[in-house]
């Protein structure tokens, strides 16, 4: 196994030194690639007499190029992981700027990324860097978020990175899981539906929900990165979509019903995670509905409901759907789950706002078993631990 530690300019980059010794002893091969700032908080030659090999910090440097060497490692690599990760490389990394060797690394690698952020909480709070954090993660770039604790600064908060065992204990369990190392899924094709579905009133008003999609783009990545075949239905979102994944944009309930039905027959796993809208205007006004004295009334008619059609169709797809309930969160869930014939549900209290947040508390409900929690964790967690689930049951 083969990791690129990636480490920026931050106080806390002396740390860098015990994750290439902690990731050394478990037989990775690590090569280390240090930003200009980086290398005025720990100097190169640090790196290379403990790890005994070159430290790459220039894009261009003599006798380094003859295989274009950003390419030749980033195909090498079975992990790339910075830590600490500054603002700057979060941001970066998000937005596609590719100026030094560490960014244009990113960009070219196919393998598995892993972030461990490091700065002043307000920073680590700023909503920049909070956006920032959101597209790597719907891209599926896995976080060990920081820690709370006295920082350099001399302010207490969150911000401090992670400690040294549990980056390396994550690093490990990446690697371990990274195509290539644990190709679980190559050859199956897995259907993910994501976000919220669109319900035109008018030519500008609409029905919809609060649904940011993160945890459908997190399963979907989550599910390329060990080998599947993913194809991804997705209502409106501002997200991108994850490397390897076939995305399939729809807007109504009815083009999301056509494009999964579409799909359906070769599907080995189905994982429904979209909120799809339960009704819909039965008439759209063709022209903007005017502003008047009088009140309005709204008919709805219901939607067709898609994972009651999968549930029916069902042969040897593997049927995994979400429900999202304000009240009786796990009675409710149970009913679905017999109803619609399902292999699997996650059951997600959202009476506290956790649509369009980064973490949540869910419950793994299968017909023969107690109840799996997840107390809030991250979306991205709560994805590995679905398909995780999903793989011991297929």
């Amino acid at each position: 196994m083969k990791a690129a530690l990636g480490v920026t300019g931050c106080i806390a980059a002396y740390k860098s030194i015990e994750i290439m010794r902690g990731l050394q002893k478990e037989g990775v091969s690590v090569e280390v690639v240090l930003t200009r700032a980086g290398a005025g908080f720990v100097s190169p030659l640090t790196f290379e007499s403990l790890s005994g090999r070159n430290v790459i910090i220039d894009m261009f440097e003599p006798e380094r190029n003859l295989d274009i060497h950003h390419i030749s490692l980033a195909q090498s690599i079975d992990l790339l992981i910075v830590a600490p990760a500054t603002a700057n490389i979060l941001g970066k990394f998000a937005h596609g700027i590719a100026d030094d060797f560490l960014s244009t690394l990113y960009l070219a690698t196919p393998a598995p990324v892993l972030i461990a952020p490091a700065m002043n909480e307000a920073m680590w709070r700023h909503p920049a860097v909070r956006a920032n954090v959101e597209i790597l993660r719907a891209r599926g770039c896995g976080f060990v978020d920081p820690e709370q604790g006295i920082l350099a600064c001399g302010m207490q908060g969150e911000g401090r990175l992670a400690s040294v065992d549990v980056i390396v204990s994550r690093a490990l369990k990446t690697l371990r899981g990274a195509p290539g190392v644990d190709g679980r899924m190559t050859g199956l094709n897995v259907i993910i539906t994501a976000g919220p579905t669109v319900e035109d009133i008018d030519p500008i008003r609409f029905i919809s929900n609060r649904s940011s999609g993160k945890t459908g783009y997190a399963v979907a990545a989550a599910a390329a990165r060990r080998g599947a075949k993913v194809f991804l239905v997705s209502g409106p979102t501002g997200l991108s979509a994850p490397a390897g994944v076939e995305l399939i944009p729809v807007r109504t309930a009815a083009e999301m019903k056509d494009a999964v039905l579409s799909l359906y027959d070769k599907a080995d796993i189905v994982v429904k995670a979209a909120a799809v809208a339960d009704y819909r205007p039965v008439t759209a006004a063709a022209q903007k509905i005017k502003k008047g004295d009088d009140e309005r009334t709204l008919t709805l008619e219901r939607t067709d409901d898609i994972l009651a059609i999968l549930g029916k169709r069902k042969k040897k797809q593997f049927l995994a759907g979400f429900a999202a309930e304000t009240e009786n969160l796990l009675e409710s869930a149970r009913k679905k789950l017999r109803e619609k014939n399902l292999d699997l549900i996650v059951a997600n209290d959202v009476s506290h706002g956790v649509f369009g947040e980064d973490s949540s508390t869910v419950h793994f409900i299968v017909p023969d078993g107690e109840p799996v929690t997840l107390e809030a964790r991250p979306k991205t967690e709560i994805a590995e631990k679905l398909l995780e689930l999903i793989l011991g049951k297929c």
